[in-house]
């Protein structure tokens, strides 16, 4: 059993806090059925209200989290791993809380599925850090978009600005004051009357890009929640983002194991 010690910060139920962890609903309350929660000191069966400052252990096995992390590739300088949704990439609730000493290099949002590479040690983050900013390393992805979507290899050019107040992004197609340029190719996989499925090379990696510049294009990916409209996502009875990181190209990083190397993975949602 492995043993994990927080402060709570922010006042809200114990299930709600576990399950940000990425833990399943049947899970937390196996965890409390067995006592193996422990608030200030004292194991509860409750799903009691948790109040800033609050102390809660918990106690689980690695296979309640081994299905939101599963590692593709290791050796002593990496992980290669894909996260599922609903789990964040770095911090007590991501991924470097489940696996050794993995230090997160790159991030995907919390609601989007895929690879992700990450560092044993601080030469190898430095590596790869590199790698990224040079651009070394090549992003894939797949998207389900809402409606018509025919591009075959298109470069698509935009700039986004961040929105601090609503936790989010904006898209203009020329340049506004304090906006950064972002690029990304798209090669549509199947294009259809009420859907299409696109290949994404990320040029650029900047917060939500990809969501928010296909929703200021018109083809917001289903099941969007925040760039996405809320017709669309029950229209298709999708409540999370059908997008997914599912190849990553290493060229010249520096890392055994990595140089030549792309590494592949299909998203766990029909494509």
């Amino acid at each position: 059993m492995i043993k994990k010690e927080i402060i709570v910060e922010k006042r809200q139920k114990t299930v709600n806090l576990l399950q940000d962890f990425g833990f399943t609903f049947a899970d937390v309350n196996k965890m409390l059925r067995n006592k193996d929660v422990k608030i200030n000191g004292k194991a509860t069966k409750e799903n009691a209200i948790l109040e800033i400052g609050d102390e809660l252990v918990f106690f689980y096995s690695p296979e309640m989290l081994d299905k939101k992390v599963e590692i593709v590739y290791e050796n002593d300088d990496v992980y290669i791993i894909y996260k599922s949704a609903g789990i964040e990439s770095d911090g007590e609730k991501g991924v470097e809380s489940i696996l050794k000493n993995a230090i997160a290099v790159h991030r995907l949002d919390r609601n989007t599925e895929g690879l992700m590479v990450f560092a044993k040690n601080e030469v190898a983050e430095k590596k790869l850090l590199k790698a990224f900013k040079e651009k070394t390393v090549s992003k894939f992805y797949v998207a389900e978009v809402v409606g018509f979507f025919e591009a075959k290899n298109k470069t698509y050019n935009a700039y986004l600005l961040k929105d601090g107040e609503n936790s989010s992004v904006k898209i203009f197609q020329n340049k506004v004051k304090g906006a950064v340029e972002i690029s990304m190719v798209v090669n549509t996989l199947k294009a259809g009357k009420e859907s299409s499925l696109l290949e994404i090379e990320l040029l650029t990696g900047k917060t939500h890009q990809i969501r928010a510049h296909l929703a200021f294009l018109g083809h917001a990916i289903i099941g969007d929640g925040k760039y996405g409209k809320n017709d669309d996502n029950k229209k298709f009875k999708q409540t999370r983002q059908k997008l997914a990181c599912v190849k990553l190209k290493f060229k010249n990083v520096g890392i055994t194991g990595l140089d030549g190397k792309e590494f592949v993975k299909n998203p766990k949602w029909k494509v």
